[in-house]
Parts: structure tokens; C-alpha cells; sequence
């Protein structure tokens, strides 16, 4: 969990629902310290998810465009990161 949040706007194409529900996972991770949440309290995780999921939803479409992007590429769009899951269907 050390790694940084990814960056979403000004990617082409643009950034999917997964990637941005990916992103509100991982932020919801990093600040709850719940890597796996239990059933205690995977209800209240869950909604926190869908919660940011919607918030960045509607900021990405808020904002005007990047005029360069992002500097890295987004995990779920690398290609290791693609071929694993892909073995994993």
C-alpha cells in the first residue's frame, strides 16, 4: 500500500469506470488501513468506495482538459498488470 494515488484526468482515451472505481479502492484502503475489510465492515467500506467512485466521477467531468498528460501510466493500463488479469478470467 505504498503506492500513490493514480492520476485519472487528462488520459487517453479517458479514464474508465474501472479505473476510477480501481483509484477510490485504493484511496478508501490508504486512509481506512482496511486492505481486506472483514464482514464487520465491508458494508461501510463498500459504500465509502462507491461514494469517492461518484465524487471523482463527477470532478473528472467537471474539470476543463489537461494540457499535458498524466507523467505515468494508470496500473490497470500497463501491460504486466493487463496480462495478469486476463490469466486470472
Amino acid at each position: 500500500m505504498c503506492r500513490n494515488i493514480t492520476e485519472l484526468r487528462g488520459l487517453q482515451p479517458a479514464a474508465t469506470a474501472e479505473e476510477i472505481a480501481a483509484a477510490a479502492r485504493q484511496y478508501v484502503r490508504k486512509v481506512s488501513g482496511i486492505t481486506h475489510p472483514s464482514s464487520a465492515n465491508a458494508e461501510a467500506f463498500d459504500a465509502a468506495v462507491a461514494e469517492v467512485t461518484d465524487t471523482t466521477m463527477r470532478l473528472l467531468g467537471s474539470l476543463p482538459p489537461r494540457r499535458q498528460p498524466p507523467k505515468t501510466v494508470p496500473p490497470l493500463r500497463r501491460p504486466e498488470v493487463v496480462a495478469r488479469l486476463a490469466a486470472a478470467k
